[in-house]
């Protein structure tokens, strides 16, 4: 099965004991459909980047949940559900992509993992030569406009 992140955006008023309720509700369902519930974080109360209008008026803030379960594919369509839900603004499902599980993590060759080279990306020597040359300038110049303003 792959794993997705549920995220939540609920309203910002809504209790903790509502909240606890709709999430419960969506792990039952997911359990229901022989899914697991591997990880829910909350991040709390955040601002959001524009308002979201709903029956009840405009929305700049925001209480954010995440959740990541193992599920069927089917369970987008399962989810759908929440479009009826009046505590939620927004909710999105990801898929996790190119992620080995179960057993085929077991099996999966050391080799293939990421390696970092030990450079940076601000160590080119050439910047600092052109930082050099746009100071002597700007010097210059400034030495320039002075000797106009004193005459």
């Amino acid at each position: 099965m792959p794993l997705y992140d549920c995220m939540l955006l609920l309203k910002p008023h809504v209790k903790k004991e509502a909240l606890k309720d709709l999430v419960a509700r969506v792990g039952k369902h997911v359990y229901s459909r022989n899914g697991v519930l591997t990880d829910i974080k909350s991040f709390g109360t955040v601002q959001l980047g524009y308002g979201i209008k709903k029956l009840d008026g405009r929305y700049y803030k925001g209480q954010l949940m995440q959740m990541t379960m193992m599920a069927t594919p089917n369970i987008n369509k399962e989810l759908h559900y929440l479009n009826k839900e009046d505590r939620l603004l927004r909710w999105l499902l990801v898929k996790h992509r190119d992620s080995n599980y179960g057993l085929e993590f077991l099996h999966e060759n050391e080799e293939d993992e990421f390696k970092f080279s030990q450079g940076s990306l601000y160590d080119d020597d050439s910047d600092e030569d052109d930082d050099d040359d746009d100071r002597a300038e700007y010097d210059d110049a400034e030495e320039a406009s002075k000797e106009n303003d004193g005459l």
